[in-house]
């Protein structure tokens, strides 16, 4: 996914130049000519200490060649170590637009701790060879490029790989391969890295739930570059360097006003609807693959053909340090992932996971400041050293060094929101984490902010949210005044009409890669001008009488019936303070035709009513005493999510919908319900 512009190179984690400054195209002629004055000083900085060998083309088993650029240290007396950092992402030395250097800081630090750095190209890109697949496939091109970096006389044979989202997520099936350089990886905001892990059958982002996340749309866009200019293969080194200075090969596309082009049908259509490029999204195509995303399935074979990561066959046996963070688009299968990792990797690689989860959109780390902001939301003080958490890795199993990083670290750091601290454990979920189930509750009426909706301790449960805040106590959760609500014997259901054009828009979230789709391109914001609308049902609970954390899994549970053949339910949980301000936390849907499993579609029967569990949401969220938790349901969280149009059809290649009224039951017989994961808290 596209977390930063091109110039990013190593670590989005880590502080990238290209995230900090202006385009080089906006900038005065003041600021242009300080600007390259101060590149060339780094350059030579780097000529100082480096030996820099650009442009040199990796063969692969197939002949195709992988462009990279090598600086590693002056004194070649001995091997060193190598940081590997492979990307679809533009890192030409030469910025062309600029007229000068590419910022070389992040090449100076490494070869200054004494690595190799290497960033390359994934093949189709740039001065990479071959033709595109995502996430670089296939994968014997990781394997040929790790065995090259293995084996250069300047390498250690020890090779560690970092970088975030596309520049993470094919680590994870490349490092499943064993290649025997591979030492350890650092994957950050890798979820479209993930095919398939415990409860996520997401393959890549693509879906949640059967439902496609449109974010690769306005992505693939830009990166699907089939037909590219590219040089004759015997151009030589000296020839690549000179002609970097002239162009970087980098697409220049015209601007694209996406929230109006996601809204065209068929779905199939929407980038060659804008006269966008041939490739994989909606075009066979001869690599790997196979091409022609959006026509699959979320059990398509294909799925296995790439670079995804498939937990069911793919083990991974490295030491691994997995940063995540929660308003990025995938929190859950990345959750899953490290503790799959952590659970079956082999040897001493088992005790040698840890994981960091951020409060930050994707890939959005070291943009922390004194008072993280995350939408609208202020999240206080999320800085957290990643420069020495990172290089402390890399020293301990890449150099060998004793530096007692392993003992002094948790397995677990993870960010509260609310509380506003960094905090550890050495689980996820946190230790001490229990179950509390609340069930939905109306007297029919929960549409919109001032409907009857609410979230109410389960009935004949001995446990409430009081048993595990503060050490137990009486129930915190007093009565308010409500409308009154029906005994819950009696199923009175919630009702909403669905309209796949004039869909239920998003608002804030857990998004990547938004363009202009989605208002705050994600974050939490205040939902309750969303509230107002009578397509979304909303239940709250009552006030809590103290604070109390939900650090882990939130679980929905709902007795749905539709009176159309498909339709989506997707749920929102929020955060709601005493002034009325409501925080979105995570989000999820479910496609019902893929309520019971994803191997074949299982079609509605008109009012009948049906068990649907949604893949789990996941936060960690200090509720402060007077706060509120609430759940949203709707029938649409668009362009998050890509619209059912209810026919039953394929949906991606059909121009008609169908308005679906759906109703939530919640009674004795049919008890909807939210499942919370509460840690105590002193």
């Amino acid at each position: 996914m596209r977390p930063c512009p091109s110039g990013l190179v190593l670590f989005c984690a880590l502080a990238s130049p290209a995230l900090a400054q202006r385009p080089s195209q906006n900038l005065t002629p003041e600021e242009r000519t300080a600007l390259i004055a101060k590149r060339e000083a780094l350059e030579k900085q780097l000529e100082d200490i480096a030996v820099i060998d650009r442009k040199v083309m990796v063969p692969m088993r197939d002949g195709k060649r992988m462009a990279a650029d090598i600086y590693r240290p002056k004194d070649t007396s001995k091997p060193y170590p190598v940081i590997f950092s492979r990307t679809p992402y533009n890192f030409n030395f030469w910025d062309v637009k600029l007229g000068g250097y590419r910022d070389m800081t992040q090449e100076i630090e490494a070869v200054k701790r004494g690595y190799v750095l290497v960033e390359m190209n994934e093949r189709g890109h740039f001065f990479s060879e071959g033709d595109y697949d995502i996430l670089g496939a296939p994968l014997t091109d990781a394997d040929d490029q790790f065995t090259w970096l293995g084996s250069q006389p300047w390498s250690s044979g020890k090779v560690g790989l970092i970088g975030c989202s596309s520049t993470a997520e094919w680590q994870l099936a490349a490092a499943s391969l064993g290649n025997k350089a591979v030492t350890t990886i650092i994957p950050e905001s890798f979820g479209a890295g993930v095919g398939r892990v415990g409860p996520y059958i997401e393959q890549g982002n693509w879906y949640r739930g059967g439902a496609v996340q449109m974010l690769f749309i306005d992505w693939l866009y830009g990166e699907q570059n089939q037909i590219r200019p590219q040089f004759p293969p015997n151009t030589s080194q000296a020839d690549l360097i000179a002609a970097s200075k002239l162009f970087d090969l980098a697409p220049q596309l015209p601007p694209v006003d996406w929230a109006q082009a996601f809204t065209h049908l068929p779905e199939k259509d929407i980038i060659s609807n804008i006269g966008g490029p041939r490739g994989i999204f909606s075009n066979v195509m001869t690599n790997t693959s196979g091409g022609n995303m959006i026509a699959r399935t979320p059990n398509d074979p294909a799925w296995r053909k790439g670079g995804l990561w498939q937990s069911d066959t793919m083990p991974i046996n490295v030491p691994g340090l997995w940063m995540m963070s929660w308003y990025d688009v995938s929190t859950g299968p990345n959750l899953a992932a490290y503790n799959f990792v952590r659970e079956h990797a082999q040897g001493s690689a088992k005790n040698q996971q840890y994981a960091v989860i951020a409060p930050t959109l994707h890939c959005g780390y070291t943009r922390a400041t004194e008072h993280t902001v995350v939408g609208e939301r202020d999240m206080g003080d999320a800085r957290l050293d990643y420069t020495a958490l990172t290089y402390g890795w890399f020293d301990h199993f890449l150099k060998g060094e004793d530096n007692y990083l392993l003992e002094n670290t948790p397995k677990v750091q993870y960010y509260t929101m609310g509380l506003n601290k960094w905090q550890h454990s050495s689980t996820w979920p946190p230790e001490g984490a229990k179950s509390v189930t609340l069930t939905l509750s109306s007297a029919g009426h929960a549409n919109t902010l001032h409907g009857d909706g609410a979230l109410v301790p389960t009935p004949g449960s001995p446990l409430s949210l009081s048993s595990f805040a503060a050490g137990g106590g009486p129930a915190s959760l007093p009565k308010r005044p409500r409308p009154a609500r029906a005994s819950s014997k009696l199923d009175l259901p919630d009702s909403f009409t669905y309209d796949p054009l004039h869909p239920t828009p998003s608002y804030g979230g857990n998004v990547c890669c938004a363009a202009n789709t989605i208002p705050g391109n994600g974050g939490a914001l205040d939902q309750r001008k969303m509230e107002d609308r009578p397509d979304i049902l909303v239940y709250t609970s009552d006030p809590f009488t103290r604070d109390t954390e939900l650090s882990g899994p939130i679980t929905a549970t709902l007795y749905i019936s539709s009176d159309v053949k498909d339709t989506d339910v997707t749920v929102k949980l929020l955060d709601v303070l005493p002034d009325g301000t409501a925080y979105n936390l995570d989000e999820t849907i479910q496609r019902l035709r893929y309520r019971d499993g994803y191997d074949h579609p299982v079609w509605l029967e008109n009012g009948k009513v049906y068990k649907v569990t949604l893949t789990a949401m996941n936060t960690s969220n200090l509720f402060a005493k007077g706060h509120c938790i609430r759940l949203e349901v709707a029938g649409a969280n668009f362009p998050r999510f890509d619209r059912n149009l209810n026919t039953g059809g394929n949906n991606v290649d059909e121009t008609t919908a169908v308005t679906a009224h759906t109703a939530i039951h919640h009674s004795t017989q049919y008890p909807s319900s939210l499942t919370l994961t509460v840690v105590p808290h002193k």
